[in-house]
C-alpha cells in the first residue's frame, strides 16, 4: 500500500477516501494540521492554498480537500462557506432559506489538492442533485440528510450506500489516485 498524508480534521473524509484509495493500493493517513482558509469562490483555490501551507509546515507530500454544497436557488450559497453555514444554520436553516423555492437543484463539489514541494495539482469532483423539502435520514454527515443525488429518490442521509460510488469526493479522490499511481511509478524509474 502506498501511504498518502491527508490533512483534515474530518474523520468521515478519511473513511470515504480510503474506500476509494484501496482500489488503487493507496491508504490515506489522517494528519490533523489546521491551515488558514482563504476566502474564495472556488474550492480548488482554497484547497491549493491550504495544501501549500501544510506542506511548508511538514515538508512532506500531502493532500487537502475543500468541499461543499452549491444551491442554485440560493445563488450558489453556501458554496465555499458550507462548513460555516452548517455550523451556524444547520440543515434546518438551509431548508428555511429554501422555503417555497421551486428550483431545488444543487451540487456537491470536492476539490482535492496535492503538493510535494514542486508539483501542485488539483482534482475536482461533482455530484448533481437537489435539496429535499425536509431532513431525511441520519446517515452520512453534513448536508447528506437534505441532498438527493440525481437519479435517486432518497437522500444520502437515508441511503449512504450510493455515496461511496457516486459522490463528489469519490470522484476527486479517484482522479487523484489515478494521477498518484502514475506519479509514483515515474519517480521510481
Amino acid at each position: 500500500m502506498i501511504k498518502v498524508l491527508f490533512s483534515t480534521t474530518n474523520k468521515h473524509k478519511i473513511k470515504e477516501a480510503n474506500e476509494t484509495g484501496k482500489i488503487y493500493g493507496i491508504e490515506f493517513e489522517q494528519i490533523n494540521f489546521p491551515y488558514p482558509e482563504i476566502r474564495d469562490e472556488k474550492f480548488e483555490n482554497i484547497a491549493s492554498d491550504g495544501v501549500k501551507y501544510v506542506y511548508e509546515k511538514i515538508k512532506r507530500p500531502v493532500i487537502v480537500d475543500d468541499s461543499g454544497i452549491v444551491i442554485d436557488a440560493l445563488n450558489g450559497f453556501p458554496g465555499t462557506f458550507s462548513a460555516y453555514a452548517e455550523k451556524k444554520l444547520g440543515n434546518s436553516g438551509i431548508l428555511k432559506l429554501m422555503k417555497g423555492a421551486e428550483n431545488r437543484t444543487a451540487r456537491y463539489i470536492s476539490a482535492v489538492a496535492f503538493f510535494d514541494g514542486k508539483i501542485l495539482k488539483t482534482f475536482v469532483g461533482t455530484v448533481e442533485g437537489e435539496i429535499s423539502d425536509e431532513e431525511r435520514g441520519s446517515g452520512g454527515f453534513g448536508y447528506d440528510p437534505v441532498f438527493i443525488p440525481a437519479g435517486y429518490k432518497e437522500t444520502f442521509g437515508e441511503n449512504p450506500g450510493p455515496k461511496n460510488e457516486i459522490s463528489h469526493r469519490r470522484k476527486s479522490i479517484e482522479e487523484f489516485c489515478k494521477f498518484y499511481v502514475k506519479f509514483k511509478e515515474y519517480q521510481e524509474e
